[in-house]
């Protein structure tokens, strides 16, 4: 069985919640539970189906020599190349052409101011030198200015003269090349080739491939598995030691904006927390840690998980189960004293509030 640990005012509820018979002042109870009840029995599963495994018989071969033709008979032409003698050709070797040249524009210097960015109004946030709060956010002082009017001087070139075009004929130049002409054609002569041979070695198939067959048997695996016997339920109530689920103080102070453990936290731990769930070890804790209340509520609401998950993870590394440890960080929620935001409070006091404790939240058999 398990208990499910469940703290309950007693005076103020009626029998008819369910709760337990004639209680006593003063004490605390827990709901006992009965675990459900199974049986075991053995499955053999099919794990892997009966198979074939082929093997190959590679072919054989054997050599054999054979006379084959490496090349085929043909003819051979031998050419007679022409003959040619040189003659010179006249032709132009440059046109007659027209060659303009470009003047260009002609520009004078002058310049034109032009406004870039109006004069305007806006709002500038600045803050206070002389803020009490740490918070930058508590001493925003906001003012009203004016920026002027900005203005750019740009350089600008006015056309003085115009582009033109002036025109320039250049003659014709003439030359000479050498040709080749042709004083007799070519011819050719044709000449038979016999064909060659050679004699040649290859393998031929002597014995085609064949393939062996072996048959796998298939495999089988036996497992155990649960089968419900008996669903479990509400059974009766049990008396427990209040001072299980209350919260206990772990004597550590976390230092400001931090969530590493130090070494005299982490001896603090092992000397309370890792003590009590070594010696109870069918109880079920949570973890609870704070931050002051310095910050914005959402930065210390995870700052304080960070905290939180640090001595869980601990407590893990020293070989307790994470299914025992409730992590949760309250933030800046559950304040021991007076140092909320806004409240000038000492560094000692601020540093009551950044803590960590535990309590039992389940109790199991």
């Amino acid at each position: 069985m398990f208990l499910l640990a469940s703290l309950f005012m007693l005076a103020t509820y009626s029998q008819s919640d369910g709760l337990p018979d004639n209680p006593e002042p003063g004490k605390c109870y827990v709901k006992c539970v009965t675990q459900n009840e199974f049986k075991e029995e053995p499955v053999q599963i099919l794990v892997r189906d009966a198979y074939k495994v082929l093997t190959v018989i590679p072919a054989k071969f054997k050599w054999v020599e054979e006379r084959v033709m490496v090349k085929e008979p043909s003819k051979k032409f031998i050419v007679h190349p022409a003959q040619y003698k040189w003659v010179e050709v006249p032709y132009v070797k440059k046109e007659a052409e027209k060659k303009l040249k470009v003047i260009p524009a002609q520009f004078g210097s002058a310049s034109e101011t032009i406004e870039v960015f109006p004069k305007t109004t806006e709002w500038e946030y600045t803050t206070y030198a002389d803020c009490p709060s740490s918070d930058p956010e508590d001493c925003r002082v906001l003012c009203y200015v004016e920026k002027p009017a900005q203005y750019v001087t740009i350089p600008t070139r006015p056309l003085i003269k115009d582009a033109r075009v002036e025109e320039e004929i250049i003659p014709e130049k003439r030359a000479t090349y050498k040709k080749q002409v042709l004083v007799k054609d070519a011819w050719c002569e044709e000449v038979p080739v016999p064909a060659e041979y050679a004699t040649i070695r290859r393998l031929v198939l002597d014995q085609p491939p064949k393939v062996e067959e072996k048959v796998i048997p298939a495999e089988y695996k036996t497992v155990t598995r649960k089968i419900l016997v008996k669903k479990g339920g509400v059974t009766t109530w049990k008396e427990i030691d209040c001072g299980l689920v209350k919260p206990t103080r772990l004597n550590i102070y976390w230092n400001y904006n931090s969530a590493t453990l130090t070494p005299a936290a982490k001896r603090e731990i092992d000397r309370k927390l890792l003590t009590f769930l070594r010696e109870h070890p069918n109880v079920v804790v949570e973890i609870a840690s704070h931050t002051d209340s310095r910050g914005s509520k959402a930065y210390n609401k995870a700052l304080s998980q960070r905290r939180a998950d640090a001595v869980k993870n601990y407590l893990i590394s020293k070989g307790i189960s994470p299914d025992r440890i409730i992590s949760k960080g309250y933030g800046e929620e559950r304040l021991l004293n007076n140092c909320s935001d806004g409240v000038p409070c000492t560094e000692a006091q601020h540093q009551q509030n950044r803590r960590t404790e535990f309590r039992v939240v389940e109790i199991r058999e």
